[in-house]
């Protein structure tokens, strides 16, 4: 009897353990599997860290092939374009991980690729003896002329080739050096301007004005309004019983149609389309152009938008969003996305950085595939908003950004700033030759966003187009 209870625990302690085993084993898998590829870049692997050791990391190039990012024989990794391009390299750092390309190439310029990134210590009879270079779609020179262009004042700039989504500049301000991130990481990480913070792709704003070529496209889609109505601007707009909703410096637009409505930026206007919208009509434009949805498959973590719950709005918050002010936030990449949407025939491209991993003698290893993000509009529809885009710089707010030569539209944007003076928007795009970009500029506490951004943008285009020559 005594044997066969003894029998009996020996064979329920005997499963257990193998019950034990099995949650093992398909724990190890979903680590390998399913999480194998997160894991392998995640910046804080210390891991990955080891097992790169001895290995000289590849470079980080521009698409000319300017050095960005490259090591000493100490293994030292310099970065020849410094804060310029911090926001794009990142840092690589031993104690506090990695950023930017030196984080989402990580296993690229450690010489690991992506097929054998999950295989653990296996991976270390499978790497190359030197990381690979990773080309980028960045130009150097544009990007130093946007950081000069901003001349310290705190803001962002980025510039994206509109039919392929390739990024040409994104440049915040103020920014670090990556190579004395870690030396510096407590002075940095206390400073109050936030220098470690990307504004190109995670500072979050109110639109402002730029917005309403979201709206008037949204109003043009649902039909609540058409190219020939006329609106009457009084300079005022009562909504409700206990607010009114006001033109900057007590403008008086009188009457004009849609297209007059964004070359004079008039609230009034794009208040009342708003309101017709409604909570179920924003929604809609909402989702189509992608505002607070999450940006994947791409190696710019870009911040979601934020976006009210709209069905809980009063009429003065949606008359709020009509201008691009109220609750809402979004990024510059954000809005240069919107600004592609209405440059390349209704469709936003998946922003990337990475153009091409190339071996020590040139060989591609890999070469980026544009790709659509979103269909936000149809094609004959960005084209009306295109063309009251380009009113906008031949004679309206954003005649500042105008570069002879090259076609250029836009959108400028002054947008409310509770804790100071107004943040200064341009949105738009620029055309030459068959070469098209958009380009998105905040500049913090700027001001009227026709002076100050769209100055900016004018700098950009400038350069951009001399350098295609």
């Amino acid at each position: 009897m005594a044997d066969r209870k003894l029998r009996k625990h020996m064979a329920v302690a005997a499963a257990f353990l193998l019950a034990l085993l099995g949650v093992q084993i398909l724990y190890l898998a979903k680590l390998s599997v399913w999480d194998g590829d997160m894991l392998a870049v995640h910046p804080l692997n210390t891991r990955s860290a080891l097992m790169e050791q001895g290995i000289r990391r590849g470079r980080i190039v521009d698409r000319a092939g300017n050095v960005l990012a490259e090591s000493a024989a100490d293994g030292m990794r310099s970065y020849p374009y410094g804060r310029i391009l911090a926001p794009v390299t990142g840092y690589q750092t031993e104690r506090y991980g990695a950023t930017g390309v030196e984080q989402t190439a990580g296993q690229e310029l450690s010489g690991v690729t992506l097929d054998v990134a999950h295989m653990g210590p296996l991976r270390t009879l499978l790497r190359a003896d030197a990381g690979y270079d990773v080309r980028l779609t960045v130009d150097a020179q544009l990007s130093e002329t946007a950081w000069n262009a901003l001349d310290g004042r705190r803001g962002a700039v980025v510039v994206m080739d509109a039919e392929t989504g390739a990024i040409r500049a994104m440049v915040s301000s103020p920014s670090y050096d990556p190579a004395s991130a870690a030396a510096n990481w407590d002075e940095l990480t206390a400073r109050a301007d936030s220098p470690l913070l990307n504004r190109a792709a995670q500072g979050l704003y109110p639109p402002g004005s730029t917005f309403k070529t979201l709206i008037a496209d949204a109003a043009l889609t649902a039909g609540v309004t058409n190219s020939d109505e006329v609106f009457t601007c009084t300079g005022e707009l009562a909504i409700g019983s206990d607010y009114v909703l006001h033109e900057p410096h007590g403008e008086v637009h009188g009457k004009l149609r849609l297209a007059d409505a964004l070359r004079e930026s008039c609230n009034v206007t794009f208040a009342t389309l708003a309101l017709r919208l409604g909570s179920s009509g924003l929604s809609s434009a909402f989702d189509r152009f992608g505002i607070g949805a999450e940006l994947t498959d791409t190696e710019i973590p870009m911040a979601k938008a934020h976006v009210p719950d709209l069905k809980s709005l009063g009429d003065g918050e949606i008359a709020q969003l009509g201008i691009g002010q109220g609750a809402l936030l979004v990024t510059p990449l954000q809005m240069a996305l919107v600004a592609d949407a209405f440059a390349n025939g209704g469709r936003m491209m998946q922003p990337y950085l990475v153009g091409q991993v190339l071996t020590a003698d040139g060989t591609p290893l890999y070469e980026a595939r544009p790709q659509v993000w979103r269909t936000a509009t149809a094609a004959e529809r960005a084209a009306v908003i295109d063309g009251y885009m380009a009113d906008v710089v031949a004679a309206g707010t954003g005649t500042a950004a105008d570069v002879a030569g090259v076609r250029v539209t836009g959108k400028t944007g002054t947008a409310e700033n509770a804790s100071g003076t107004d943040h200064a928007w341009f949105i738009g795009s620029a055309e030459r030759g068959g070469q098209k970009i958009v380009v998105a500029v905040l500049v913090e506490e700027g001001g009227f966003g026709g002076r100050a951004a769209a100055g900016i943008a004018h700098q950009v285009i400038r350069t951009y187009f001399e350098g295609q020559r």
